[in-house]
């Protein structure tokens, strides 16, 4: 089994390299792919970058070049439920691309046309892996529920609202909807979990520089709970 790892901290490659013999290292469309052993198990690493994108070109590449039999993306994420705060971790039961909007044609906001479904789900035993490392550390809360992606940084406390109310999003980032689409699309089982960095939603925020280390650690220390027991 190889587990494809996408980051989206170069922080979070640093920390993963320390633990991982590299056995090969190649740049495919300006991203640096690690392949090797992390904690006894076949993985390649990479940093995608910001935006679906290069989200996606990441995870085809994953896929078509590196034979991976599943993908694990973690990341930040702003939170959008209300009682989730800095620090805590949300991990996707599914994801939808919040920006794609063909309403015009009698789709719903979020529905890619002529796909047969809406939602894209994290599969299920990665889901309960996820969940299970996520229970064995302590220092934050863990949420599950629904994430949403777009190419869009969103602040306004509007369209938050939106994101709450039209799609009952737990979080929103840029990235997470495009993996978890072209991993579908392969046939291939995600994941992805995401780091709060902050919630307009309830007026909490930190730092991002305070939050780096924290987000960092955290994801580390669920990823390698995760791959001890996948």
């Amino acid at each position: 089994m190889v587990i494809g790892i996408i980051g989206a901290m170069s922080e979070e490659l640093e920390i993963l390299l320390q633990d991982m013999k590299v056995e090969d290292k190649k740049i495919k469309a300006n991203m640096t792919f690690y392949k090797g052993k992390l904690w006894n198990k076949d993985v390649v690493a990479v940093v995608c970058g910001i935006g679906k994108v290069n989200a996606a070109i990441c995870t085809q590449i994953l896929i078509s070049e590196y034979n991976v039999n599943a993908v694990i993306n973690v990341g930040v994420a702003g939170g959008i439920g209300k009682d989730i705060y800095p620090g805590d971790v949300v991990i996707a039961e599914n994801l939808v691309q919040h920006d794609m909007d063909t309403t015009a044609f009698g789709d719903k906001h979020g529905q890619i046309p002529r796909l047969d479904i809406f939602d894209f789900k994290s599969d299920e035993s990665l889901f309960k892996v996820a969940k299970e490392a996520c229970d064995g550390i302590e220092g934050f809360n863990t949420f599950h529920g629904r994430i949403v992606s777009g190419d869009q940084f969103v602040a306004d406390i509007d369209k938050i609202h939106w994101l709450e109310n039209e799609f009952g999003a737990l979080a929103c980032e840029m990235e997470g909807a495009s993996i978890a689409h072209v991993a579908h699309l392969n046939g291939i089982p995600f994941v992805v979990i995401r780091s709060i960095s902050d919630n307009a939603n309830n007026g909490a925020h930190m730092d991002f520089e305070k939050f780096t280390p924290i987000g960092v650690k955290n994801s580390t220390r669920i990823l390698k709970a995760m791959i001890e027991k996948m």
